[in-house]
């Protein structure tokens, strides 16, 4: 009885599941709001006057340069997401996320507001690195896909809100139609920071740095708050066995080692979020007045299409909420990157052919577009690096992978405004070439991993890594007698451990990878 008492008196169970997720959200929600709310701003008269009429180049900066801060930051939130932990690293992010939006509010000229948007831009990479490492640390296995596609959902939210904001701002007769929605990124990094302070930390890194007591009783407040739940004892062992074992193992935690051992793992994270912005879904978020514009709408209206794209984009994230645990993260991927293909090859030749029903013919398209891109690419790529790397290096690899996400964030959105001169209606097909890609990729390569425990993701890739490992630790002992003599290296070398890594390697792609089974207490 005594411990249930102060469980009372804070939320524990699924309340308390569902109130992280939600909170989580609203860091994603903050940069969805960011990506989008340069849209409508770029369009406005005011804008464009008091930046002297911004050149395709200049536009395509103020936008793209915010990816500048989040690269910088995605690659150190790694080691900051280690070190300050999970909940401490949203907090920094936060904070810097409105300094930010301040200094671009106040803005004097095109150079202070490219300063604010990388200030901006260094919180949104802490944010996106950490905020999918947090919640699937905190989600259960058959949670944890529909838990990080409401997360997403979140950042879609964010987005259609900027750009509702920027329409009534629109309204305003003055400099404030776009300072307004500017500084509402600062009301939102500051509510984010404030939340960050009464968040519960990740487990997984509480028992990771030897903080077991807390990390305990924050599993028991997930599992309803009782310490004596025996799911949560179980839980917590779990997580505990698999750290003993990666220390005792003597498992590096640098990127070399990481590298090393889980390259396979690591390139598909990266790939993943490499073709979530390569299958062209920023021509759109960052650009998409441009294009109703380039299409036949003008001026407002154009931004009042994007809104109602806006609102169908975001219905179109709530199915994966249910289906993402049920028909898997590659059936998802796979069907999204046809249906893009289509509504990108067909976005094109609409614009191509130029007839009076080209305007309602690509307002369509796009809207096809952003919802399969929601359904599928929009939120699979957050969830799937934390998921399939391991929690010695799974800070830095998804720092790898988001870094990926802002580099090619980045290169979409400075070039976009050049290429839609350059090239017309060809950029269309060309970011639909990049869809086929992506799902030849997703078909071949990527392994499913719904219903998969974290601590048992190995399963998943096969006996390839322990293989691995023995060899490097037999080359490893090799190498140290060989120092010693001639006829102990060559004694050495004759058992052939290498090569029969050699044969393991070409050989063990028929061992059925991605037939994952669940460990059960009996096989231990």
């Amino acid at each position: 009885m005594p411990p249930a008492s102060p469980s009372r008196s804070r939320l524990v169970g699924q309340p308390l599941l569902y109130a992280i997720s939600v909170f989580a959200s609203l860091g994603v929600f903050l940069f969805g709001y960011d990506q989008g709310v340069m849209s409508g701003v770029i369009t406005g008269p005011y804008f464009r006057k008091y930046f002297n009429e911004p050149t395709a180049l200049e536009v395509g900066t103020m936008v793209a340069v915010l990816e500048i801060g989040a690269f910088i930051t995605s690659l150190a939130a790694g080691r900051v997401g280690d070190s300050l932990g999970r909940r401490g690293t949203l907090f920094s992010g936060a904070v810097v996320f409105a300094i930010g939006g301040a200094i671009q509010t106040f803005t004097t000229g095109f150079w202070v507001m490219v300063v604010g948007r990388i200030i901006s831009g260094l919180g949104v990479g802490l944010l996106s690195t950490i905020v999918p490492i947090y919640q699937s640390e905190i989600s259960p296995p058959d949670h944890r896909g529909a838990l990080a596609c409401m997360e997403f959902t979140g950042n879609i939210f964010g987005y259609a809100s900027s750009v509702w904001i920027d329409y009534f701002c629109s309204f305003i007769e003055s400099d404030l139609s776009w300072r307004i929605p500017l500084f509402i990124q600062c009301v939102i990094g500051a509510i984010l920071a404030l939340g960050s302070l009464v968040m519960p930390e990740s487990p997984r890194w509480l028992i990771d740095v030897d903080r077991d007591d807390e990390g305990m009783r924050v599993i028991a407040d997930l599992h309803g708050g009782d310490p004596e739940d025996l799911v949560a004892k179980a839980e917590f062992q779990e997580i505990k066995d698999r750290v003993i074992y990666e220390r005792e193992s003597g498992e590096g935690r640098t990127y070399a080692v990481m590298w090393k051992r889980y390259k396979k793992r690591v390139l598909l994270a990266m790939s993943s979020q490499a073709f979530a912005q390569l299958n062209g879904i920023n021509v759109i978020s960052y650009y998409a007045p441009r294009v109703f514009e380039e299409a036949g709408w003008i001026g407002r209206d154009a931004i009042l299409m994007t809104g109602i794209n806006a609102i169908i984009y975001i219905l179109s994230t709530l199915p994966p909420w249910y289906l993402v645990d049920r028909w898997g993260r590659r059936f998802i991927l796979l069907t999204g990157a046809v249906v893009m293909a289509i509504s990108l090859g067909l976005t094109g030749w609409w614009m191509y052919i130029d007839v009076p029903e080209t305007p309602k013919a690509v307002v369509f398209c796009v809207i096809i577009f952003n919802a399969a891109f929601g359904y599928s690419w929009g939120p699979i790529p957050w969830l799937y690096p934390p998921e399939i790397l391991p929690l010695t290096v799974r800070a830095k690899g998804v720092s790898l992978s988001t870094a990926t996400n802002w580099a090619f964030n980045f290169l979409v959105g400075e070039m976009t405004p050049v290429l839609q001169e350059l090239i017309e209606w060809r950029l269309y097909p060309m970011h639909g070439f990049f869809c086929v890609c992506s799902f030849i990729l997703v078909y071949f390569l990527y392994p499913e991993t719904k219903g998969v425990p974290l601590e048992e993701m190995d399963a998943v890739f096969g006996e390839e890594e322990l293989e691995e490992r023995l060899e490097e630790e037999e080359s490893e002992r090799a190498s140290l007698v060989s120092r010693r003599s001639s006829r102990s290296r060559r004694s050495a070398r004759l058992p052939g451990a290498s090569g029969q890594g050699l044969v393991s390697r070409l050989l063990g792609r028929t061992d059925g990878r991605a037939s994952y089974e669940p460990i059960r207490d009996g096989d231990e």
